[in-house]
């Protein structure tokens, strides 16, 4: 009798529990379909008036009341910003293989140091971690512009002045990476962990073979923060040698020389913005996975 009864308890159970999760009306869920919409085109305009800009004619980027659309597309801007940069000094190709070596190689770089750091900060529960904790998070509210004098003093005393090194040091000082990667590294069982010691495994086969697979989300995010902040670098703080600018450097150089290169310069806009653009959309399932594991919200 008993066990019959629990037996039609059960299904009626699921049922309450269905209708439970799914408790938000079909007018709720076109609201926030129609609300999610709006926010997302909101935040792609401005990269579709940078594309626009790009393809407007003199004439159209002065207008007055400026216009989102363009009238007389034209691709003569990239032509002007590709005369400009073959009248360089340098090759062009120098700037893109300077901009392609930093950001490409510092990134590697940042997201193994960061991801070894992380690593004893989370699984190690030995005296003093939660005070080398509290250091990495507090350095993370410095601002560039605090730390940009003793950072020059160093690179001067190091000899790393037009050096790549100089444009690549500064971002693997960062703590943010190390704050992101702890966080995801904890939520590894130490279980798996135990289990591989005792299976013969030494750290590093534990770190690079079981760890950084399972916290993929979290260095593909890294990986995103990491280019866009190497390839956006237009530091003219520790690089004189022209051979050794990159190419944003340059190509800001170009957009910045007045009026006349406007066109330029929103054509320069568009090549700067397309290699995050599309580092972003090959890793951007992982970034909220990542953020959701962190504590961290954009």
């Amino acid at each position: 009798m008993t066990t019959a009864v629990r037996k039609k308890e059960k299904p009626k159970r699921i049922r309450e529990a269905k209708s439970a999760r799914i408790n938000r009306s079909l007018g709720g869920t076109v609201v926030i379909f129609i609300f999610l919409a709006l926010a997302s085109a909101f935040m792609l305009l401005p990269i579709i008036y940078t594309v626009v800009t790009s393809l407007k004619p003199m004439n159209e980027i002065f207008l007055y009341p400026p216009r989102f659309w363009v009238k007389n597309p034209t691709l003569s801007n990239f032509s002007t910003m590709a005369e400009l940069a073959g009248e360089m000094w340098v090759p062009f190709e120098r700037y893109l293989f300077n901009s392609v070596i930093v950001a490409v190689l510092g990134t590697v770089i940042y997201i193994f140091i960061a991801s070894m750091a992380a690593y004893p900060l989370a699984k190690r529960r030995t005296k003093g971690m939660s005070i080398y904790y509290t250091i990495v998070v507090v350095a993370i509210m410095f601002r560039p512009e605090v730390t940009q004098i003793p950072l020059y003093i160093i690179m001067a005393k190091l000899g790393l002045i037009d050096t790549y090194a100089a444009l690549v040091c500064p971002v693997l000082a960062g703590t943010l990476g190390v704050f992101l990667m702890r966080q995801f590294m904890e939520t590894v069982p130490d279980e798996i962990i135990e289990s591989a010691r005792i299976d013969g495994a030494g750290e590093f086969r534990i770190f690079f073979r079981m760890i950084m697979p399972m916290v993929k989300p979290a260095w593909l995010t890294l990986v995103i923060f990491t280019f866009q902040s190497l390839w956006s670098t237009a530091d003219t703080t520790y690089i004189y040698n022209e051979s050794m600018k990159t190419l944003t450097t340059v190509l800001q150089q170009i957009s910045s020389a007045g009026i006349a290169r406007a066109g330029a310069g929103a054509a320069v806009a568009l090549v700067l913005m397309i290699p995050p653009v599309v580092v972003f959309i090959i890793s951007q399932s992982s970034v909220m996975e990542t953020m959701a594991h962190s504590g961290m919200k954009g």
